[in-house]
């Protein structure tokens, strides 16, 4: 293991491989074989579109460059930390998407982030490559004040509209992140970003680049101010958007759409009380012209209803005696909405009525499926819900604190909504720009909502807060230090009125009857981006045998000066694909994970331990090399005995 996060090449590298295993020799791909394979598929022309801006390379550099960084759990400051699912991250975003990337490949289902709008006025962190290296980056990146804690002028760039990079220095700060990102979606996951007109038209190029434009689904109009802004010159804007992409649109659990709710389920005023519950009518005819016999033969052909049953058939006879076309009362032919197998294999579902002068063929569409769920229609493209907009995202917040504490926060609505088509009971859900917690709320309030078990990993850098601001004279040194108090008070809010409706409940119902809505997880764990809990091997300049010698000395140990074993565990853990809330059980002197998953000995080791681990049958053993120090016969042994038992052994 050498401690460094998965990189996106090495992921492609790999999926090309699984593709085209024949193009590779010597583990490198051999672009002459990969031509003669892809034949007349493959373009090298230079005259071909193509998205570029200044900085672009230095950005693939960022997003390619794997980081040694960590994280190291903060259980005194946590909330359950032990049960809970939900997981907060302090630190800088980019870094710890890189540490993610192994742990949680593929599985998020959903991200939604409000980045930078890029306003003129945006402070954000990017590397300006034009005048300074990866080093002097890092550096910034990890400047802190007196107190510790990371200051705006060592860590961000103020991006003014004077500055002559002005679109590129936000491409580069979004780029790296955007592609990270969507390695940790699964295959039917889903990322909305928040966005205005400044930036909305080089995100989805650069959506279209990193995503693909067939995975575009929308951009959805979300009236954020009704009243307008004032400051505007020639129209009060009263949108935004979100701008939202599919891993993967083939999939059809992407979007799984809204439940129908108000008008839309008064709709449903038919029951023919068969057990079926209520249902509306939808014509059978496609009423879309483009449709017809021309361009859907064998969608045109004709159906038969019965006068007296009002059934349909495929088949004329004397009692199906009325014949119906796909055909306009006007005369224009168009085509029905089913084929003649699923006429047949569906046809309780069809229904004839007379309509003017003629008969019309209808089929049942029931407000609830099989399994009880209620019918769900598709989001429309304009969001004017009144919760969503500007003003429930400070009523959110000052009714926790008393005061707007935060600057236009969104509301918890707005995600909820989203997360409403788009996730089921058990997904993942990631904001890497948490701000204040607004995501973190609002899985909470929709797992109260729905008894789901949705998790949420939110990630916000300690940034120092303004002297002066709300939250700062709130008693707030970062955002978040606000994100993790709202998120607790948000708990003890859903906690205190599930509560107090259980002694409402008993006071009118008898014990034996009460049916009592179980709490969701409340709790969340603290993780904080760390510098790893092992010395980092540093390339030696020039050949200098002393500095090779000094550094060979220093790695006898390899463990950093400040590291503990929980933070190994952890470290080790996610280096290994373990995600975060895996299950960590300190037995006989070692750590099994996951019901030995993964073994981890980091403390003491004997002939006696060996034994113990072996007979858990774990998949791999990563132990630290020193603790064989002095008994190299204990570890040929143990190396010769791991192969024999199918375990893969690691040593550090």
């Amino acid at each position: 293991m050498d401690g460094k996060s998965l990189t996106p090449q090495e992921i492609k590298l790999q999926e090309l491989k699984n593709i085209f295993p024949e193009v590779f020799a010597e583990d490198k791909v051999d672009w002459e074989k990969l031509k003669a394979t892809l034949g007349e598929d493959i373009n090298f022309s230079n005259e071909r579109y193509v998205l570029n801006w200044a900085g672009k390379s230095d950005a693939f550099k960022v997003l390619q460059s794997p980081t040694t960084k960590t994280l190291i759990p903060v259980k005194d400051e946590s909330e359950n930390f032990d049960e809970t699912e939900n997981i907060f991250i302090e630190g800088e975003n980019l870094e710890v998407l890189k540490v993610l990337q192994k742990s949680y490949f593929g599985k998020v289902k959903m991200i939604y982030i409000d980045p930078p709008y890029n306003t003129g006025n945006d402070h954000f962190i990017y590397p300006d490559k034009f005048s300074e290296t990866k080093k002097d980056y890092e550096k910034r990146v990890g400047d802190k004040d007196e107190e510790g804690y990371m200051t705006k002028d060592g860590m961000f760039k103020k991006n003014s509209k004077e500055n002559g990079q002005y679109h590129s220095n936000w491409m580069n700060m979004m780029y790296p992140r955007l592609f990270l990102a969507k390695n940790l979606l699964k295959q039917d996951g889903v990322i909305f970003i928040s966005i205005d007109d400044n930036e909305v038209h080089n995100l989805i190029m650069m959506m279209n680049e990193v995503f693909g434009e067939e995975n575009f689904i929308a951009s959805i109009a979300v009236q954020l101010n009704p009243r307008g802004r004032n400051l505007d010159k020639f129209i009060a804007k009263t949108h935004e958007y979100i701008v939202v992409y599919a891993k993967n649109a083939d999939e059809e659990s992407t979007m799984i759409g809204l439940e129908k709710e108000g008008k839309m389920i008064s709709d449903y005023n038919r029951d023919d009380n068969d057990g079926k519950g209520a249902y509306r009518l939808i014509g059978l005819r496609n009423r879309n012209q483009a449709f017809n016999p021309v361009t859907r033969p064998k969608l045109y052909y004709p159906l038969y209803a019965n006068p007296k049953t009002n059934k349909v058939s495929l088949e004329r006879d004397e009692d199906y005696s009325i014949e119906l076309w796909p055909d306009t009362a006007e005369g224009t032919k168009t085509c029905w909405t089913w084929g003649k197998i699923k006429v047949n294999a569906e046809n309780d579902l069809l229904l004839a009525e007379p309509m003017g002068d003629g008969w019309r063929i209808f089929r049942k569409d029931y407000l609830l499926d099989e399994n009880g769920e209620k019918a769900r229609t598709l989001p429309k493209s304009i969001w004017v819900d009144k919760n969503i907009n500007n003003d429930y995202g400070k009523k959110s917040i000052k009714e926790l604190f008393g005061a707007n504490v935060m600057s236009f926060p969104k509301s918890p609505h707005l995600i909820k909504k989203c997360m409403q088509f788009s996730t089921d009971d058990n997904s993942i859900i990631m904001d890497f720009f948490s701000g204040s917690g607004t995501l973190a709320e609002s899985v909470y309030e929709l797992n109260n909502e729905d008894g789901g078990k949705r998790k949420y990993i939110c990630v916000q850098l300690p940034e120092k807060l303004e002297e002066g601001s709300k939250a700062f004279e709130s008693g707030f040194k970062t955002i978040a230090d606000v994100a993790k108090s709202r998120i607790r008070k948000v708990g003890e809010k859903i906690s205190e009125a599930l509560d107090r409706e259980k002694d409402k409940l008993k006071s009118e119902i008898p014990f034996e009857d009460i049916s009592l809505k179980s709490k969701p997880d409340l709790g969340f764990k603290i993780l904080k981006l760390s510098d790893s809990n092992f010395k980092q091997w540093q390339q030696i300049q020039n050949k200098d045998v002393q500095a090779l010698e000094d550094q060979m000395k220093l790695f006898v140990d390899p463990v950093a000066e400040n590291a503990t074993i929980e933070n190994m565990v952890y470290e080790l853990m996610l280096k290994s694909g373990k995600d975060l809330n895996s299950k960590i059980v300190h037995k006989n002197g070692f750590y099994i994970i996951n019901e030995n998953e993964l073994i981890l000995l980091l403390e003491k080791v004997d002939q006696k331990i060996i034994d113990n681990i072996i007979v858990c049958k774990p998949n791999k053993v990563v132990a630290l090399d020193k603790l064989f120090k002095d008994n190299d016969q204990l570890k040929t042994n143990t190396v010769l005995q791991m192969k024999d038992a199918g375990i893969e052994f690691k040593t550090i």
